[in-house]
């Protein structure tokens, strides 16, 4: 059974990290250290994602992951 997409693509950085903490140490672990940046509060997961040079396919697979760890 596919979890719930509580986390979207379309979420801003700084929205995933305030309501889902714990999604925080997934995007680490891809790569996306910006958290105390200043453009989480503007920037979709999607463009952060995009910026850091990920595809589709592993922006997909780090949304899934965070869905997983957080629908728990």
């Amino acid at each position: 059974k596919q979890p719930k997409q509580l986390i979207t693509r379309k979420m801003l950085i700084g929205e995933i990290a305030n309501k889902y903490p714990q999604s925080v140490e997934v995007m680490f672990k891809h790569g996306m250290h910006c958290i105390g940046c200043g453009m989480t509060a503007y920037e979709t997961l999607e463009q952060g994602c995009q910026g850091h040079g990920m595809s589709d396919e592993q922006i997909d697979q780090m949304v899934e992951e965070m869905n997983k760890l957080v629908s728990k």
